[in-house]
């Protein structure tokens, strides 16, 4: 599969992934570490990036052996949600000078 994860946001309770693959975004994973032991994940796949269904399992145990030595699927403490999505764009918070 030959990616390269980025982490672009971290919180005591949460952290994001970019997923590169040749020099461009292909997906963005949200992590949640709940006080349970457990990890609720969010996976964005990016529609340009062609992926297949049967990528999928892939991807996610790279991300469960990357970043996610204490919790797995088989165990029951690690679940995901995949989603199939495009970039519409980038809104941040602004301030208005009068």
């Amino acid at each position: 599969m030959n990616l390269a994860w980025k982490r672009t946001l971290r919180t005591s309770s949460s952290e994001r992934f970019l997923a590169v693959r040749d020099g461009k975004d292909v997906a963005a994973v949200d992590l949640h570490y709940l006080a349970n032991g457990t990890v609720s994940g969010t996976v964005i796949l990016l529609k340009e990036a062609g992926w297949q269904d049967a990528d999928i399992p892939t991807l996610l145990r790279s991300l469960d052996e990357d970043f996610l030595p204490d919790v797995d699927l088989e165990r029951g403490t690690l679940s995901y949600t995949v989603v199939m999505g495009e970039v519409l764009g980038n809104w941040e918070a602004t301030s208005e000078v009068k």
